[in-house]
């Protein structure tokens, strides 16, 4: 038997003075993945005073959206881009370099793609 794994697992970590959100997409995205996700996400931002996440978002087994949870990433985005302060796209897909242009019009702070684990953490870690 085969099994097809899709959706999001997140945690949210306190590291010093920063929050640092981490994000692991994994095959193709529903609408009932986000549908999960988003209200546990929001609970968790809930208690930040003036949230300033540090986000590091492995995309090594992502596979895309189906067009509906691609709106719904689009929502999210649009709702919470202000409360981003950096997003480390990881992964080893082409496509990464133009998400990271394309996120950078829906998020108030900056944004990179990494091939390599280690040094998107060491770019979050820099002020």
């Amino acid at each position: 038997m085969s099994f097809k794994k899709h959706g999001i697992s997140f945690g949210l970590q306190r590291v010093d003075d920063d929050f640092i959100l981490f994000i692991k997409a994994q095959g193709k995205l529903t609408h009932s993945d986000y549908a999960t996700m988003v209200p546990l996400l929001e609970s968790a931002l809930q208690g930040v005073e003036k949230p300033s996440l540090k986000v590091l978002a492995d995309l090594s087994e992502f596979e895309g959206w189906e067009l509906r949870a691609a709106w719904d990433d689009l929502k999210l985005g649009l709702k919470h881009g202000s409360e981003f302060a950096k997003i480390a796209i990881y992964g080893h897909k082409s496509w990464q370099e133009l998400a990271a242009k394309v996120g950078s019009w829906f998020v108030s702070g900056d944004i990179q793609s990494f091939d390599d684990y280690e040094a998107a953490m060491q770019w979050l870690a820099e002020d």
